[in-house]
C-alpha cells in the first residue's frame, strides 16, 4: 500500500487510517472541563477527520491530530511509503501509552505564567486573564488590533499540541511574517449560523451520530465543543405585503413550508449540547447577533477572553462594528471549528483605513458604506483585514459601524473590523447588557490592550498599507445595477441608467436597442390602468442586515413617507413594497415616534422579521405584473436597502437591481422608476397640483437625530430579547422526539441522509484516479456563492424542480434553494443553477447550462455532469 498523490485520495487514507486509532482514545470528560484553550477538542480529534473524505487534504486531516509532528511521532514516519496498517501497528502501544499519560496529567498552557488577575472597582476580581502587556514585548504595541485578538487566542490555547509557540511568535512579529503567507491556527470563541447554512451542519452532525454508532462508538460524542447560535431568519418569504395582517400571514406560510426542518432543528437544539437555537420571527441573524448574542468578552470559569465567531453566513462580519472579531467561513470549517477544531488560516495583512470628518447633512450611512465597498475593492483587499481608526470614528455611531462592516464581503475582505472604544461601550448599554458586564468588558480590554480612548494620545500602529476618507466627501448614492461595488452618484442617476439600457450585455449593460427605450407597457392592475417603462420599480423592500439594524436610517425612511403623505404622494400600487426589520427593537421604535403608520400607508407594512428580499425571498410578483415584464421584455428594477444585487437574486423578473438607504427606497418607491433626476424632476404631484421634489421630502439630520434620541429606548432591547427566548407559539408546538439520533425519513425532500457515511468501514477504501477529465464550465470574473449555490428561487425548468416533481411535490411548494440545503440531492441539482450565471462555452447565451464536450450537447450543469459520471461508472 502507498500514499497516493492527489490529495482526494490522500485526504480518504489519512481519514480511514486514522479512525482506527479511535477506540484508543479516551475522551476524558477532565479534558473539556479545562480552559477554552486545552484539549476540549480531544472528544473530536478523530470523529472530525472522519467525518467527510471529501473535503480533506491530506496534510489538514494529519494535523488535526498532530500525527505528523515530531512532537509525539515517535519515529513514525507519517510520509514513508511504508504500509500505513503496518505503522499503524507500531503506534498502537505509543498511542495507548500517550493516552494514559493524557488521562494522568492535566494539560499546561505554554503562556501559564502570564495568568493575571483583573480587578473589580469595587473589590474582588473579574477573573483571570492573559495579559499580552507581561509579554513586555514592544512589537504587541504596533500591532492591530485585530491582530491581537488572534495573537490573545493563539497565547490562551498554546498546548504545544494544536496550538505551539512557534506559532504565538508568528503572530507577534506580524509585520515581518504577514508579508510571506505564514499559516496559524485560530480557534474562534463560538460558531453562529442561520437556518439555510444550519440546517446541514446539523444534519452533517446527525449523521456523524450514525456513523459512530454504526462504529460500534458512543453517539453522544458528537456535540458542538464551542458554544453554537443558530438563528432561523431566512425561510420567511413576502408572500402577503402591503396588508396589517402580513407578519402573521407569512409567517404562517413560513411554518407550513418549513415546519419539516424547523423540527429537524428543534431536535438539534435538544440533542446536541452547548446549542442555541434562536426561532423564526426573531429578527436577522446578525442583528440579533450584534443586538443579542455577542459577548465582546468572554467570562468562562473565570477566564477572561475576546469575543470571536465565524459563521456559516458570509455576513457574519456586521459583528466587527462591535470590536467582535468575526468573518463567514464554509460549512467544513465551521463544523471544525464546533468540534474544537483550530482553523487554518494565513495571517493576515491588515490595511489600515483612516477616517476624519463628519458627514454632511442629507447623507445617510448606505451612502457611506457604498463609497467605502467601491474604495476598498479598487484598492483589492481579498484576503485581508480592513481596519478602521482616526478622529472620524469617534463621530460614527456603532449602528453605522456595523452597516460597513456587514459589507466586507462586497470589497472582498476577511472583515472590516472597528476596536472596542467609548462608542461600543454606549452601545452595550443602550441593547440592555448590565452595567457590570459593561464594566467587565472595558477593564480587560484596557488592561489587555485593546480598548481604544480618544481621550488620550494614540499609540502609532503599523498596518500593510493605507487608506483615507474624509466623512465630508461622502455623496448620496446607490448601487448597481447588478453588482455593490458599481456605485453611481444619485445625482448621475438617470444618465447612468440610460448608459446602461444601451451598453452591451454586461455588468452596466442591458443592449436595449434605441428604438425600444422608451416603450410602455400597459396592463390592467386588478382593474386599475397601469403601464410599466424600462426602469419601472416593481419592488421596493427596505430589508436585509446591512441597514435594518440602523435606526437613523430606518427612522429616516419613516420621515419620508411622513413628509410624502402629508404632501398627498403615494406609492402606486403594483409596486411591491415591503418592510423586514432585523429585529422586534426596530417596530417598537418605529411605533414609538409615530412613523410606521405613515410607512403603512406608502405599502411598507412590516411582513416578516428575517432575510427576504436580499436573498431572493421577495415572493412572487402580482400575475398582471409579470405578464407585462414578460411579454413586452421590460427591464424592470428592484430598489431594495440589502447588500447583493447580483443578477437572478432579488427576483427572476427583475434584471436591474439596485442597493439603497432605506429613505432612497422609499423615494424610488414614490417616484415609480429608477429613470428619473432628483435634482430637476419631481417625484409626483402633491394635492395642491403642484410637483413635489425630492428636497421636499428629505429629512434633515438634526431631524433624524431627534426622533432617534427619543424613541430607541434600552427597555425595547430587553423587553424584545426576553420574549426570544420564550419561543413564540407555532414553534412551541412543534413536536419532536428526544432521541439522541435522528429518524430520517426516506421520503423527506427536505431533510436527506447524506451519502458521505454509508457503508464506511474502518478499511479504506483505495485509490482511485481520475482520467479523461473535461471542462464543465468556463467562467470569466465576479461569480459568486450566488452563482456557484443559489439561496433563490427554484426554477420550474431545472434538475432540481424535476427532482422535487417527481416526488410528488407541487410547483407552489417547491420554496428555495436556501430552504433545502438540508437534501444534497437537490444542492448537487442547484449547484452552478442561477439563471444568470454566463458560461463561456455557450458563446454568450446566459443560464444554467453547459456544452457537454465529448458530445457537444447542450445540457443543464448537473445533468452533462451526470453524463460522465454514468459513463465513468460504466467503465
Amino acid at each position: 500500500m502507498y500514499i497516493p498523490s492527489s490529495s482526494a485520495s490522500r485526504a480518504r487514507f489519512a481519514s480511514s487510517t486514522l479512525s482506527k486509532f479511535s477506540s484508543s482514545f479516551s475522551f476524558l470528560p477532565a479534558l473539556s472541563k479545562t480552559t477554552p484553550s486545552a484539549y476540549s477538542s480531544s472528544q473530536s480529534c478523530v470523529s472530525f477527520v472522519n467525518q467527510k473524505y471529501r473535503s480533506l487534504s491530506f496534510s489538514s486531516a494529519l494535523r488535526t491530530v498532530r500525527c505528523s509532528a515530531p512532537r509525539w511521532s515517535h519515529g513514525v514516519n507519517w510520509r514513508s511509503p511504508v504500509s500505513l496498517r503496518a505503522q499503524s501497528r507500531i503506534a498502537a502501544p505509543v498511542l495507548e501509552r500517550f493516552q494514559r499519560k493524557i488521562a494522568s496529567m492535566a494539560p499546561e498552557n505554554a503562556f501559564k505564567g502570564i495568568l493575571t488577575s483583573l480587578p473589580k472597582p469595587g473589590g474582588g476580581e473579574f477573573g483571570k486573564f492573559f495579559s499580552l502587556p507581561a509579554l513586555n514585548d514592544p512589537r504587541i504595541d504596533r500591532l492591530p488590533y485585530s491582530i491581537r485578538i488572534l495573537l490573545e487566542s493563539a497565547i490562551r490555547n498554546c498546548d504545544n499540541f494544536q496550538v505551539t509557540k512557534d506559532d504565538v511568535e508568528k503572530i507577534i512579529d506580524w509585520e515581518n511574517t504577514s508579508p510571506k503567507q505564514v499559516e496559524i491556527p485560530f480557534k474562534p470563541a463560538r460558531v453562529l449560523l442561520q437556518d439555510f447554512t444550519g440546517v446541514p451542519a446539523v444534519v452533517d452532525l446527525a449523521c456523524m451520530r450514525d456513523a459512530m454508532k454504526n462504529l460500534n462508538s458512543d453517539p453522544k460524542k458528537i456535540n458542538p465543543l464551542v458554544p453554537v447560535d443558530l438563528v432561523v431568519d431566512h425561510s420567511v418569504q413576502v408572500d402577503v405585503a402591503r396588508s396589517e395582517n402580513a407578519v402573521q400571514a407569512n409567517m404562517e406560510f413560513e411554518f407550513q413550508r418549513n415546519q419539516e426542518r424547523f423540527a429537524f432543528l428543534k431536535w438539534g437544539s435538544s440533542a446536541f449540547h452547548n446549542m442555541l437555537v434562536v426561532p423564526p420571527g426573531s429578527g436577522i441573524v446578525h442583528q440579533v447577533n450584534l443586538e443579542y448574542l455577542g459577548r465582546v468578552v468572554f467570562n468562562t470559569d473565570g477566564i477572561l477572553y475576546p469575543d470571536s465567531v465565524v459563521g456559516t453566513d458570509s455576513h457574519t462580519t456586521m459583528i466587527d462594528g462591535l470590536g467582535v472579531a468575526g468573518w463567514g467561513v464554509g460549512g467544513i470549517e465551521a463544523e471544525a471549528a464546533m468540534l474544537g477544531q483550530p482553523m487554518s488560516m494565513v495571517l493576515p495583512g491588515v490595511v489600515g483605513f483612516k477616517l476624519t470628518g463628519k458627514l454632511r447633512d442629507g447623507v445617510t450611512a448606505t451612502d457611506l458604506v457604498l463609497t467605502v465597498t467601491q474604495m476598498l475593492r479598487k484598492h483589492g483587499v481579498v484576503g485581508k483585514f480592513v481596519e478602521f481608526y482616526g478622529e472620524g470614528m469617534g463621530q460614527l455611531p456603532l449602528a453605522d459601524r456595523a452597516t460597513i462592516a456587514n459589507m466586507s464581503p462586497e470589497y472582498g475582505a476577511t472583515m472590516g473590523f472597528f476596536p472596542v472604544d467609548h462608542v461600543t461601550l454606549q452601545y452595550l448599554k443602550l441593547t440592555g447588557r448590565s452595567d457590570e458586564t459593561v464594566s467587565m468588558i472595558e477593564e480587560y480590554l484596557r488592561a489587555n490592550k485593546m480598548f481604544v480612548d480618544y481621550n488620550e494620545p494614540e499609540q502609532e500602529r503599523s498596518y500593510s498599507s493605507y487608506l483615507q476618507l474624509d466623512l465630508a466627501d461622502v455623496e448620496p448614492c446607490i448601487s448597481g445595477p447588478k453588482r455593490p461595488h458599481d456605485r453611481v452618484p444619485l445625482k448621475d442617476m438617470k444618465a447612468d441608467w440610460h448608459a446602461c439600457l444601451e451598453n452591451q450585455v454586461g455588468f452596466k449593460g442591458f443592449a436595449v436597442p434605441k428604438q425600444e427605450q422608451d416603450k410602455v407597457a400597459k396592463f390592467s392592475f386588478h382593474g386599475q390602468p397601469a403601464e410599466l417603462k424600462h426602469g419601472s420599480v416593481v419592488i421596493a423592500a427596505i430589508t436585509s442586515c446591512t441597514n435594518t439594524s440602523n435606526p437613523s436610517v430606518m427612522l429616516g425612511a419613516g420621515l419620508v413617507a411622513k413628509k410624502a403623505c402629508e404632501l398627498g404622494l403615494e406609492v402606486k400600487p403594483w409596486v411591491k413594497t415591503s418592510l423586514a426589520p432585523g429585529s422586534g427593537v426596530v417596530t417598537k421604535y418605529l411605533q414609538q415616534s409615530g412613523l410606521q403608520k405613515y410607512l403603512n400607508q406608502q405599502g411598507f407594512h412590516i411582513v416578516g422579521y428575517g432575510c427576504t428580499t436580499c436573498i431572493g425571498n421577495s415572493g412572487d410578483l402580482d400575475e398582471s405584473v409579470a405578464t407585462a415584464i414578460t411579454e413586452n421584455d421590460i427591464v424592470a428594477a428592484a430598489v431594495l436597502s440589502g447588500n447583493r444585487n447580483f443578477e437572478g437574486r432579488v427576483h427572476p423578473l427583475t434584471r436591474a437591481n439596485y442597493l439603497a438607504s432605506p429613505p432612497l427606497v422609499v423615494a424610488y418607491a414614490l417616484a415609480g422608476t429608477v429613470d428619473i433626476d432628483f435634482e430637476k424632476e419631481p417625484i409626483g404631484t402633491g394635492k395642491d397640483g403642484k410637483g413635489v421634489y425630492f428636497k421636499d421630502i428629505w429629512p434633515s439630520n438634526e431631524e433624524i437625530a431627534e426622533v432617534v434620541q427619543s424613541s430607541v429606548l434600552p427597555d425595547m432591547f430587553k423587553s424584545t430579547y426576553e420574549a426570544i427566548t420564550k419561543g413564540n407559539p407555532m414553534w412551541n408546538q412543534l413536536s419532536v422526539p428526544t432521541s439522541t439520533l435522528y429518524s430520517w425519513d426516506p421520503n423527506s425532500t427536505y431533510i436527506h441522509e447524506p451519502p458521505y457515511f454509508k457503508n464506511m468501514t474502518m478499511e479504506p477504501p483505495g485509490p482511485h484516479g481520475v482520467k479523461d477529465a473535461y471542462c464543465l464550465l468556463n467562467f470569466g470574473d465576479s461569480i459568486t456563492t450566488d452563482h456557484i449555490s443559489p439561496a433563490g428561487s427554484i426554477h420550474k425548468d431545472s434538475p432540481a424542480a424535476k427532482y422535487l416533481l417527481e416526488r410528488g411535490v407541487d410547483r407552489k411548494d417547491f420554496n428555495s434553494y436556501g430552504s433545502r440545503r438540508g437534501n444534497d440531492e437537490v444542492m448537487a441539482r442547484g449547484t452552478f443553477a442561477n439563471i444568470r450565471i454566463v458560461n463561456k462555452l455557450l458563446n454568450g447565451e446566459v443560464g444554467p447550462k453547459t456544452v457537454h464536450i465529448p458530445t457537444g450537447e447542450k445540457l443543464y450543469v448537473f445533468d452533462a455532469a451526470m453524463v460522465s459520471n454514468m459513463k465513468l461508472m460504466l467503465e
